[in-house]
């Protein structure tokens, strides 16, 4: 399959900004005032026949946070994740540190097992699947700019999960999930029959740029968070 690729235009002008407008709210009065919770996002990847595959959810319209697009399962820090956090266990605990040392979670005593607590139970309520910890790479940064009504913290993590058949459909925050080949995904954004948010394109890029699910997890990554703060304008 051929994938179409176009440019993403500036910051808070390209139409990946614009993917969640039907979930903006009326203007915040004062942005910075706003929480920003911190939140895990999983890519969950396999190799397909066509190349590269990721599970995603397409979220229901009436979502007062990110209504009508393509995400990856994942969801915002709970009171239990701090509780089992200590639970969590993998064999590489300082790369982990290392991952998300210029990220906030830093400054919360263990945060990184907090973080690998909320993907663990996420991905297990969202899609059934159960996943082992050690198998996840931190990958990416995000956060919700000022401006918006909900701000998020969200750390996105890698999965090799071609061995997990388990993982399908069970969230109400969604009207469907499914596997989908990242060329699929993007050539259907550029004909504008998917919405993805700024973040979720930007990263299907990346993922466009490996062959296989064995590369992802095993590439060398350095993490920059992203912290866009044009008021209003980003996903």
């Amino acid at each position: 399959m051929l994938t179409v690729i176009r440019e993403i235009s500036p910051e808070g002008s390209d139409r990946s900004d614009l993917a969640d407008s039907s979930s903006r709210g009326p203007d915040v009065p004062d942005p910075h005032a706003v929480p920003i919770k911190p939140a895990v996002s999983v890519l969950m990847i396999r190799d397909g026949a066509t190349g590269l595959e990721v599970f995603v959810q397409h979220r229901v319209s009436t979502m007062d946070f990110a209504a009508g697009v393509v995400v990856f399962p994942g969801g915002r820090v709970d009171p239990i994740d701090e509780q089992t956090a200590a639970s969590i266990a993998v064999p590489d605990p300082q790369s982990h540190q290392a991952a998300w040392k210029d990220s906030t979670i830093a400054e919360v005593a263990d945060g990184w097992r907090i973080l690998l607590a909320t993907a663990v139970r996420e991905v297990e309520e969202e899609t059934g699947a159960v996943l082992d910890p050690a198998g996840l790479k931190p990958w990416a940064n995000w956060v919700t700019p000022a401006g918006r009504p909900k701000r998020f913290d969200t750390y996105f993590y890698a999965l090799s999960a071609g061995d997990l058949e388990s993982a399908h459909h069970q969230t109400t925050e969604a009207h469907s999930s499914e596997w989908m080949s990242v060329a699929q995904i993007l050539t259907a954004e550029a004909e504008e029959r998917l919405k993805l948010m700024r973040p979720t394109l930007v990263l299907m890029r990346e993922l466009d740029t490996f062959d296989t699910a064995a590369e992802v997890v095993g590439s060398a990554r350095s993490i920059d968070p992203v912290r866009p703060e044009f008021p209003g304008k980003h996903g």
